[in-house]
């Protein structure tokens, strides 16, 4: 056996956390190689749940693979940015260009890059929390700090401005929004977004709007894109094909600058630098953008109350409400729920312990709740995307989990 010292590790990795794909899930995979059947509810995969990505952008794809063998411009395929750019005029805001829109191997890389391009070392980026960690994670890699903003359960997982005011520092640079939120399914009305859009632009502060799920929402509620509220800072979208249009595999993304974007010119060729710098984004999966997003929004038949995802989540509504144990605030939208446990009953829950014993005992894999930076641990994410017959059977299985817990 050798004698050398293990080969160490960065330090700026210490505050990284992503239990989504962490420890539980290698746990997953071991039980999976003995042979046992996980229900993996950790990852909005919808794939893995049977719902495929419409033919239409499949066939678009397919017919264009002859034009895909090169390098494309750093920023994208032509066609793909237009019809970015086309979608962002329809929604109201009209001086954006293709040169404003940015095509990445999804919305992940080019949160990467966005932020790299902006922040110095201690630099102060507003975050929600609970937030999707990859924000928190890509913050400190880039030698920011993450400093939260609290979206809590008692108030429907949504922000008070006046809080978010209060953290605002001569090191603030930017303020995120995940609207609809990732992992609470909460969907932010117009006038909380104005009320956040000014307190950016009265302190010159950029805004990100993570906007990946922005046609993914149920029952009254109506998804507000950031960009048009946005006069007076940069405001950058994020959206992609991953969600909406189940295309994670395809990995195609895209961030558009607009607002007040003559004050970010040399941010903006920073940002293409770093993209120039990786080449390009997945050729073959930007030529699926267009057909896209001009064609038939699908996802709506989905989301309807009688469509797989509308009955999905009703069966979550419905399980968690007959629950002695569990509380939920109903997901407006995205594709997750966000259940708390009942500390009264259960004093001495624990969100990453609970999810253990769920997954060694009962196969059922979810995502602790304070991985997503939270200062509470009665909470786990699953996702909505299972059929409602075995969404109904996870709920029988995690109450007979937590019914153990109450004889301890």
């Amino acid at each position: 056996m050798s004698n050398q010292a293990a080969i160490s590790v960065s330090s700026s990795l210490n505050e990284v956390r992503y239990e989504i794909r962490g420890e539980l899930a290698h746990r997953a995979e071991e039980l999976e190689r003995a042979g046992c059947e996980i229900i993996k509810l950790n990852v909005g995969n919808p794939g893995h749940f049977g719902l495929p990505v419409p033919e239409s952008i499949r066939m678009a794809v397919v017919e264009n693979l002859r034009k895909a063998d090169a390098y494309c411009h750093q920023k994208g395929i032509f066609p793909a940015r237009e019809a970015v750019v086309m979608q962002f005029q329809n929604r109201g805001v009209t001086d954006v260009t293709v040169d404003q829109v940015i095509m990445g191997n999804g919305v992940s890389e080019l949160i990467d890059m966005s932020l790299r391009a902006l922040l110095e070392t201690d630099d102060e980026v507003l975050l929600p929390s609970p937030d999707y960690p990859l924000w928190s994670a890509s913050t400190v890699l880039n030698g920011g700090r993450a400093v939260y903003y609290h979206c809590r359960p008692e108030q429907n997982f949504l922000p008070d401005p006046a809080e978010l005011a209060g953290l605002i520092t001569p090191r603030t640079r930017a303020v995120v929004l995940i609207n609809p939120n990732n992992p609470t399914g909460a969907v932010y009305s117009k006038e909380l977004l104005q009320a956040i859009v000014g307190l950016a632009e009265r302190h010159k502060l950029v805004l990100f709007a993570d906007e990946i799920y922005d046609q993914v929402v149920f029952d009254q509620a109506a998804h507000q894109p950031l960009a048009p509220l946005v006069k007076e800072t940069l405001c950058v979208t994020f959206g992609g094909l991953s969600k909406v249009y189940r295309a994670c595999g395809y990995r195609v993304g895209w961030a558009v600058f607009s607002g007040q974007s003559g004050i970010a010119d040399q941010y903006l060729h920073a940002v293409e630098l770093l993209a120039a710098l990786r080449l390009c984004g997945n050729v073959p999966g930007q030529w699926g953008v267009q057909t896209a997003l001009g064609g038939l929004q699908s996802i709506h038949e989905l989301t309807a109350s009688e469509g797989r995802l509308g009955e999905s989540r009703a069966a979550v509504m419905s399980a968690a409400a007959q629950s002695r144990y569990l509380n939920l605030v109903a997901p407006m939208g995205a594709m997750y729920a966000f259940p708390g446990v009942d500390t009264e009953q259960l004093p001495q829950f624990d969100d990453y312990q609970f999810a253990l014993d769920l997954l060694n005992q009962k196969h059922v894999l979810v995502v602790p709740g304070s991985s997503f930076n939270t200062g509470y641990r009665n909470h786990f994410r699953i996702t909505i995307l299972p059929e409602a017959h075995i969404i109904a059977e996870v709920f029988e299985r995690i109450d007979t989990i937590l019914e153990a817990y109450v004889g301890q």
